[in-house]
């Protein structure tokens, strides 16, 4: 079934489609990572490091939704499945159990740095064929790396 049809050409379309499938990939599990984290962090640190989680998890999720809705208007069915998102991400695993607030903000520092590479990627590719989704990207990163900014701060 073909609803939305694409003003982009069928080469465009397919490097823009595949940035924002991977984004939104990226973005569901940024989100699943810091809530994870959230639900188990531990330590002196616990109520600072615990909220900051928080701020990730909803900024992702916004972010998830303009970047699947932006597919969608392209024409593009977004997959956000978590068997997509666990092949798909480009964030490593993170282990089970209760984590120390240090161990958390090195986790995010380098979940949010992995997303952030990808997404400066991404921005690239998108350049020529969507500035539209270019510009979602470019938004998107800013935030990202002002959350990746503050984590690092955190362990100074």
């Amino acid at each position: 079934m073909y609803v939305v049809k694409s003003p982009l050409s069928d080469a465009d379309l397919k490097t823009v489609s595949e940035a924002l499938q991977g984004a939104l990939v990226d973005l569901v599990d940024l989100a699943l990572v810091a809530k994870q984290i959230h639900w188990n962090v531990v330590g002196p640190r616990f109520r600072t490091v615990h909220l900051q989680l928080d701020e990730v998890v909803a900024l992702a999720r916004t972010h998830s939704d303009t970047v699947a809705e932006r597919a969608s208007a392209l024409g593009v069915s977004p997959d956000g499945r978590a068997a997509t998102v666990a092949v798909g991400s480009g964030i490593g695993p993170v282990r089970e159990g209760w984590v120390t607030d240090s161990d958390a903000v090195s986790t995010l520092v380098d979940a949010l740095g992995a997303v952030i590479t990808r997404m400066r990627e991404r921005i690239g590719a998108t350049a020529e064929p969507d500035p539209v989704s270019q510009d979602i990207f470019i938004g998107i990163t800013a935030d990202l790396e002002k959350h990746h900014w503050m984590f690092q701060a955190e362990n100074g």
